[in-house]
């Protein structure tokens, strides 16, 4: 009888070869005969491409084409006979293993649910009655009996077999019971029994578990049960619900439950001498890979150890220098002990292979001194000291366990005696060791953390507590566990089965999908497919949290993606690699950027360049942090660089990767914790100081063999040096070195033409005027002789100076070619003219000349009419007249309205008294058009001599006082009563009416702005109703709101961009609409409104000296009624300033995020902060910003209080 697995139907097989299907109720609902002559409803189709004579056989050759089908043999004697049903695991399909009548021989049908068979098996010979569907549907398991092996095998649902594995033990000594498949599909269990009774007339059972990676089959656990028959097993049987619990009930009516956990045993050193070692058990074998030394892809190994019995455990020896030991516990209770061999061997075999992993060898084997009822009595072994192990066994009552420490005994030093028992109040599923401190932690099956003292007389337990003393225990219970030290206190890390990651009762995360601690790194990998690195000595707990929640930035050195499904296998320890292998079994090696760059600051710190600059190189790092890590120290220590870097090629890769750039700012920043490293402050640049620093040290150390690394650092540099290179070159053609292994002037040069364009080469090497130089460079290059060779011949028929002209003319060095002509004689004067005019180099020539010469002169005329095209006449002037042109200079400054340096030119000439007026009233007339109306009156009062034109110009500018000054020194008082009076009421009136509009437009606007601010208070209240009414950040709104509104602006202006500043500010202030509805309407107005109060309040000095005026000649109430207008337009500006400009205005400029906050809010926070950081940020804090009263300038007049 066999049910569903989802428990609607019930399948039960009759004597008269039928089954029967019934419901949950019993109710039936057929019945079929077993044996069919039909194949099934899957029945294969032949397409008749070609027949089987004539098709490719593979390796068996063609003699496969006349093979015969083989005659199955009749079922094995002890074969019950009796039909046997599995199930697939959705109950979709079911088969049927059942003797044949014609053939004797087992054969499997595989049959749907509504009972319609499906395929029918080939033919297998030796087929046995044990038949388990895997529950993932994919492959069902029997056995099958060869004549020279006994294997499990694979058929598909089609009846065709799918793969094998031989199982250990000979064709005729055993029987496989029943095969189970554990709930994940993950497990098979084979149930084995000798078929013979040994001398005594028992007989031996056995449970074997496979698991299966990278193709391969491996046996991972056996339970033995030995030949005692009330041991043996009765029934066995997988948990539904735990994949990896199996429960076994024994003759003697005990029931047993087995619980096991995935594991990978990893050596634990922390140094360069621990191999990084991973043991894999398979059968009596133990296979070992050393990472350290290779990389060496499953089910393959670096060396096997093979055992006397089937492997269940294997621990590291956790002492440092001696990780690399292992210890492996057998099915048969023993302990054997492998090391490595003390003997020294040479890495170099006879037959010139080099060995690259040496095999451990077996050093004693130790019998367990412990009572062992059933199988697996000792278990979470580990191996503390040299034979001192400490283990786990079943307790007194089933919800305890006994600790044991094993050690060897006195008598027998093949024994290993329990020297303490310790008995731990709950059931211990797994005990880990930290080799640097020595602590020894176990953990309950209810997730409770227990320490061990185990380093004393009498060995105790006691709970984990953390610093403030209070109890640690995991909430769930963890399937892998690690110690590790977090910011100096030591925490038990553990991982779920559901991928939660605890450090004690904290979660740190809940999608680790696996984790290793080593070198105070913890590495994790996610179901994100990414893998973490994470200093654990520089993060709290807390921080760990954040660390392992963030996202990670764009060079945030802690994170890397992996690929899908990647677990660690191991890290290794001092090394940069961590191993990582993937679903399908297959491993990887990557190199972490975070242990990289760590490896990498501990070597340049320990001034190991060689090691950090190979590694660099390998892994593509940037080798400006070679420099940039610590400059004063690199610079101190560069005869060190370079003497361990040895390769010239080296030292030029250095040097051609050098940029300005701080790596350690940028690419690869510096911890948190470490300090940050400043550059010399020479102010130099950085490739300059780095370049000079290492030449200078090579010309010290050895120039002719460093000439080429010598090279690159000019080469190099900012401004590269390549006059000093190409001279460097030419000294190497003309004094060869005798050293031997010196390099020569011609691969000096071809190294050159590699880094520089030969082009530009060849113009640096014209530039040096050595001809030979010149030559030497073409030769090398692509150019044609007959292109340089007439230009050369030319140049040196030239007279030297114009030689060199003429060279730094063509290389458009255009001064050098000044001062080369300027040295040519008189006679070349207008062609340096004519350089000068088109090149603008005025100044530098007039350097060049002496100030008496009329070269000098000519040249400073030439500068003058410049300056009159550049809107620079003054300047032209000042030329024209220092060099004894004052006509010219007068019409310069008389242009430019330089009106003092115009009368002095004018009265050195000297010009008649007629001319002098007439000049004086041409200046007057230019300096009133410009406003300056008391410079103007000066000269028509002192130059042109009419003091009645000068009293109107100061009465037009509002010169009230210097115009009476000049009314009653001329004695022309006249112009008092036609001119003066009328002129103060008239300026009483207008500056009314200013005030008047002013002071409207300021009421106006500022109740515009009360209704624009009411509006957007709205808004924002309506945008929290939808985000909730507890929102954290509601006040954000109100700032944010103009700017979430005016992203259409900056997009449609961001062609402005690239103009000048100040269009770039008036382009900004467009977006200032003050259009009603705008959407920054507010901000226009609080612009508006502050200019106002600007403008009023800078005619304090001009309302002063108007109401002075106005109570000299008795208009005290035109004067009291403007002083009492003006005391209140500023009254009530400055009362206004509080509220236009309410306090907090720019409060928010972080972004606002954590668990209140919402989508709107956080969009409006960026949003918000990005617009401080764009160019008009500045016009955005000018509008924001209260203008500023100057209320200590005096203006009232107390007469007319």
């Amino acid at each position: 009888m066999s049910w569903s697995p989802d428990e609607e139907l019930v399948l039960l097989t009759t004597g008269q070869e039928t089954f029967i299907m019934m419901t949950k109720d019993f109710e039936p609902i057929t019945e079929v005969g077993i044996h069919q002559d039909d194949f099934g409803e899957g029945k294969f189709i032949t397409v008749g491409w070609g027949k089987k004579e004539t098709q490719f056989h593979g390796s068996e050759g063609k003699q496969a084409a006349q093979r015969k089908i083989q005659e199955v043999n009749p079922a094995a004697d002890w074969d019950d006979r009796r039909p046997r049903v599995t199930w697939r695991g959705d109950g979709q399909l079911f088969a049927v293993s059942a003797v044949c009548p014609q053939t004797g021989a087992r054969k499997v049908r595989v049959w749907n649910r509504e009972g319609v068979l499906q395929a029918t098996s080939e033919p297998i010979n030796g087929l046995e009655q044990s038949l388990c569907w895997k529950p993932s549907g994919s492959l069902i398991a029997s056995t099958q009996r060869h004549p020279n092996k006994h294997s499990v095998v694979f058929l598909e649902k089609n009846g065709l077999l799918h793969g094998d594995f031989t199982l250990p033990v000979s064709r005729d000594q055993a029987k496989v019971k029943e095969l189970l498949w554990n709930s994940d599909s993950t497990v098979l269990a084979v149930w084995l029994e000798d078929l013979t009774a040994g001398e005594d007339g028992r007989v031996h059972t056995s449970v074997q578990l496979w698991t299966m990676g990278n193709y391969h089959w491996y046996l991972k656990q056996t339970l033995d049960f030995s030949r005692d028959p009330q041991r043996a097993p009765v029934c066995v049987c997988w948990d539904p619900e735990g994949p990896l619990r199996l429960h076994v009930v024994t003759r003697s009516w005990t029931c047993i439950t087995y619980t096991w956990g995935w594991m990978t045993e990893r050596s634990p050193g922390l140094d360069a001498t621990d191999n990084a070692s991973v043991a894999v058990i398979d059968g009596e074998k133990v296979l070992v890979t050393t990472f350290r030394r290779c990389v060496v892809p499953p089910p393959m190994s670096s060396f096997e150890l093979q055992l006397m019995s089937q492997v269940n455990h294997v621990t590291f020896l956790h002492l440092p220098q001696r990780t690399n030991q292992l210890a492996v516990l057998t099915a048969n209770g023993n302990i054997s002990v492998f090391g490595e061999d003390p003997g020294e061997q040479s890495d170099q075999a006879a037959d010139g292979f080099r060995t690259v992993s040496r095999p451990l060898v077996l050093q004693k084997t130790f019998r367990v001194a412990v009572l062992q009822e059933e199988p697996l009595a000792l278990r979470q072994l580990l191996w503390l000291r040299d034979e001192l192990f400490v283990g786990v066994s079943s307790g007194l009552l089933p919800t305890s366990s006994t600790l044991l420490l094993l050690c060897a005994a006195r008598e027998a030093t093949d024994t290993l005696a329990v020297r303490s028992e310790v008995e731990v109040a709950g059931v211990v599923v797994s005990m880990v060791h930290c080799s640097r401190t020595g602590t020894v932690a176990l953990q309950l099956e209810d997730g409770q953390i227990r320490k061990v003292l185990w380093d004393c007389p009498e060995p105790s337990v006691e709970e984990w507590r953390d610093s403030s003393g209070c109890s640690v225990n995991f909430p769930v219970p963890c399937v892998q566990t690690a110690l590790c030290s977090i910011n100096g206190e030591e925490h038990l890390l553990g991982l779920t089965d559901r991928s939660h990651l605890y450090a004690g009762d904290t979660e740190l995360a809940s999608n680790v999908s696996s984790f290793a601690v080593c070198n105070d790194f913890l590495i994790v990998t996610t179901h994100s497919h990414t893998c973490r690195c994470l200093h654990l000595s520089m993060l709290s707990v807390k921080a760990l949290l954040v660390a392992l929640a963030s996202d990670g930035g764009q060079n945030d050195e802690t994170l890397r993606r992996v690929e899908r499904g990647s677990r660690i296998v191991t890290v290794v320890p001092q090394d940069t690699r961590v191993i990582l292998q993937m679903p399908r079994g297959n491993l990887e090696t990557v190199h972490h950027r975070a242990l990289v760059l760590a490896q990498l600051r501990d070597w340049l710190d320990n001034l190991k360049f060689l090691e950090a600059f190979e590694c660099m190189r390998k892994l593509r790092i940037n080798l400006n942090l070679i420099y940039d890590h610590n400059p004063k120290v690199f610079l101190e220590n560069r005869e060190t660089f370079i003497t361990q870097l040895r390769s010239i090629n080296n030292i030029n890769l250095f040097l051609t990767e050098l940029k300005e750039e701080d790596t350690t700012s940028s690419m690869y920043p510096r911890p948190e914790s470490s300090a940050a490293q400043r550059q010399p402050a020479s102010g130099q640049k950085k490739v300059d100081v780095v370049c000079d620093a290492l030449r200078s040290a090579m010309e010290s150390m050895d120039p002719n063999k460093f000439c080429l690394s010598i090279l690159t650092a000019h080469v190099k540099k900012t401004v590269p040096e390549l006059e000093i290179a190409l001279q460097k070159v030419h000294e190497l053609r003309v004094n060869p070195p005798e050293v031997p292994g010196a390099v020569s002037a011609e691969e000096a040069l071809k190294y050159l033409l590699f880094l520089v364009n030969v082009n530009d080469l060849y113009e640096h090497s014209l530039g040096t005027y050595d001809f030979d130089l010149v030559l030497m460079v073409a030769e090398k290059s692509q150019k044609d002789p007959k292109e340089y060779l007439p230009f050369l011949n030319k140049l040196k028929s030239l007279e030297p100076n114009y030689q060199r002209f003429t060279i730094d003319k063509h290389l458009k060095r255009y001064r050098k070619a000044l001062l080369h002509l300027s040295k040519c004689g008189p006679e070349h004067f207008p062609e340096a003219l004519r350089l000068v005019k088109e090149q603008k180099l005025y100044s530098e020539a007039l350097r060049l000349y002496p100030a008496n010469g009329s070269h000098y002169k000519a040249l400073s005329c030439a500068y003058a009419e410049h300056l009159v095209e550049q809107q620079q006449a003054e300047q032209a002037g000042l030329l024209l007249w220092r060099c004894k042109e004052p006509v010219s200079a007068l019409q310069a400054f008389a242009s430019s309205s330089s009106w003092r340096n115009a009368i002095c030119v004018a009265q050195q000439i000297p010009l008649p008294p007629d001319q002098l007026a007439l000049l004086a009233r041409d200046l007057a007339e230019k300096l009133t058009e410009l406003r300056r109306y008391s410079e103007a009156a000066l000269l028509l009062d002192q130059y042109a001599k009419d003091c009645e034109e000068a009293i109107l110009a100061l009465i037009t500018g509002a010169v009230w006082e210097e115009a009476l000054r000049l009314i009653y020194m001329h004695n022309r008082h006249d112009i008092t009563e036609t001119n003066l009076k009328p002129a103060l009421l008239e300026a009483f009136s207008t500056q009314t009416l200013f005030l008047e509009t002013q002071v409207a437009t300021f009421t106006r606007h500022r109740a515009r702005l009360a209704v624009v601010r009411e509006q957007k208070e709205k808004s924002r209240m309506n945008m929290l109703d939808e985000d909730g009414p507890d929102c954290a950040d509601a006040d954000l709104y109100s700032e944010a709101s103009s700017a979430m509104t005016g992203s259409k602006y900056t997009h449609s202006n961001s062609r402005i961009s690239s103009r000048s500043s100040k269009n770039r500010r008036k382009a900004e202030r467009k977006k200032l609409s003050l259009k009603e509805g705008s959407p920054m309407e507010d901000r226009a107005l609080m612009y508006a409104l502050g200019e106002i109060v600007t403008t009023v309040d800078k005619m304090r000095e001009e309302v002063h000296n108007l109401l002075k005026t106005l109570v000299l000649f008795h208009f005290d109430k035109q004067a009291e009624k403007l002083q009492l207008m003006y005391e209140g337009a500023l009254q009530m500006m400055e009362a206004a300033l509080a509220e236009v400009y309410p306090e907090g205005l720019q409060n928010h400029q972080a972004p606002l995020t954590g668990p209140n906050s919402t989508a709107n809010s956080i969009m409006a926070s960026f949003q918000q902060q990005q617009q401080t950081t764009t160019p008009a940020a500045s016009q955005d804090a000018e509008v924001m910003t209260p203008p500023k009263m100057r209320n200590a300038v005096k203006w009232k007049l107390a007469v007319l209080k």
